[in-house]
C-alpha cells in the first residue's frame, strides 16, 4: 500500500455530517455533507444507514479514483460517548465494508485532531462548547482523559442549549417577580417580534414557535452580557469556569499540567470569540494552568477527521501529505 492509497474521514455532529475521501498524498478526492447523526433518535443502525449516500458521494465526487478500495475510515461521531456505544457502533460500520480498517471516536477527538501537530508526539486537551460541551485529552502512551458528556446526570454544565434554557429560565424569573431583574425578559420575546415573557412561553410550550428555533438565543444572550446585563454576564462567567474547569481537569489526569501543551477550543460557541467569554476563560487558564497554550480552532472538525485517517495508512504518509491535507482544507 503506498501514495495510492484512499481513505474515508467522517466528521458526524448533531446537525451535519462531513465525509470526506482522501488520498495518502493529502489531495481530498471527494466531501460530502448530510444532516446529524442521532442515534438516540433514530436509533444506531439507522443513523449509520444515513451515511451511506455520503459516503457514496463522496466517492463518486472522486471518479475513478474513488471506485478502488478504501484502506481505512475514521468516524468521529457525536453521541459515541461511552465505551459501549462506540463498540457498537464501531462493529456496524465495519460490517458495511466501507473500508479495510475502522476507528470510531467521540467527534470531539476531531477537534483535537485538528488543532495538534502532525510531527511531533499528540500530546492535549480539547474543549468543545458549542450546541453541547465535552472535553476531550491525549496523554502519553495512549493515555486518553474523557467525561461521559450526555448531559446533567454526567455532571455538564453549558453549551449553546443549556444557555438557551438558562436564558429563558431567568428571564421568566425577572418578568414574574420571582428572580433578579435582567434585560433578558425584555430581549428575548422582542427577539421573536413579542413583547413579554408570557407571550414567548406561550409560543414555545405551544409550539408556535418551533423549539428549534431556541438557538438563537445564545447568541443574544451573549449580546445581553456585552451590554452589561448582571445576570447574563453571570451566565458567562459561568460557561467560562466549566470550561477552564474541564480542561484543567483534563489536563491533571493526563498528568501534563505543568507542561506546554495546546488547549484547542472548538464549536460554535467558543469560536466565535466573545470577548467576555474568551477574556475570562484565557484568564483563567492562565491561573490554573499557566502551561497551556489555548488556541481557538477554525478549521472545520472534519479536517481532524480526515488528518486522523492519515494517521492509520501503512506506511504512514510523509509530512508534506498532511501539509497538503491541511492547505486544500483552508483554500
Amino acid at each position: 500500500m503506498g501514495l495510492t492509497a484512499t481513505a474515508l474521514a467522517i466528521d458526524a455532529g448533531n446537525s451535519k455530517t462531513d465525509v470526506a475521501l482522501v488520498a495518502a498524498d493529502g489531495s481530498v478526492l471527494g466531501r460530502a455533507r448530510g444532516g446529524g447523526f442521532q442515534p438516540p433518535a433514530n436509533g444506531p443502525s439507522r443513523a449509520v444507514d444515513d451515511l451511506a449516500p455520503l459516503i457514496a458521494a463522496a466517492r463518486a465526487q472522486a471518479g475513478p479514483a474513488g471506485d478502488g478500495p478504501v484502506a481505512h475510515l475514521s468516524a468521529f461521531l457525536a453521541n459515541a460517548d461511552l465505551p459501549i456505544e462506540v463498540t457498537r457502533l464501531t462493529a456496524d460500520i465495519t460490517s458495511r465494508g466501507w473500508a479495510d480498517t475502522v476507528t470510531v471516536r467521540n467527534d470531539t477527538f476531531a477537534v483535537l485532531r485538528a488543532g495538534l501537530a502532525d510531527d511531533a508526539e499528540q500530546l492535549g486537551v480539547a474543549v468543545v462548547c458549542g450546541a453541547g460541551i465535552n472535553c476531550v485529552g491525549l496523554g502519553r502512551g495512549g493515555a486518553t482523559a474523557r467525561f461521559p458528556a450526555i448531559g446533567r446526570i454526567s455532571g455538564d454544565w453549558g453549551g449553546g442549549s443549556f444557555l438557551a434554557d438558562e436564558a429563558l429560565w431567568h428571564a421568566a424569573r425577572a418578568e414574574d417577580g420571582r428572580g433578579e431583574p435582567s434585560e433578558l425578559s425584555r430581549a428575548l420575546p422582542a427577539h421573536f417580534g413579542l413583547t413579554t415573557m408570557l407571550e414567548l412561553i406561550e409560543a414555545l410550550h405551544l409550539g408556535r414557535l418551533p423549539a428549534a428555533r431556541r438557538h438563537e438565543l445564545a447568541p443574544l444572550l451573549f449580546a445581553v452580557a456585552a451590554a452589561g446585563d448582571t445576570v447574563a454576564r453571570a451566565l458567562v462567567a459561568r460557561q467560562a469556569e466549566e470550561i477552564a474547569l474541564m480542561a484543567t481537569v483534563a489536563l491533571q489526569r493526563l498528568g501534563l499540567l505543568s507542561e506546554p501543551v495546546p488547549v484547542i477550543l472548538g464549536g460554535s460557541v467558543l469560536s466565535a470569540r466573545h470577548p467576555l467569554l474568551h477574556n475570562h476563560l484565557t484568564q483563567l487558564l492562565a491561573e490554573r494552568a499557566p502551561k497551556a497554550v489555548p488556541h481557538v480552532l477554525t478549521a472545520p472538525p472534519v479536517l481532524g477527521a480526515a488528518l486522523a485517517a492519515l494517521d492509520h495508512l501503512t506506511p504512514r504518509p510523509p509530512q508534506d501529505s498532511y501539509e497538503r491535507l491541511r492547505a486544500e482544507w483552508a483554500a
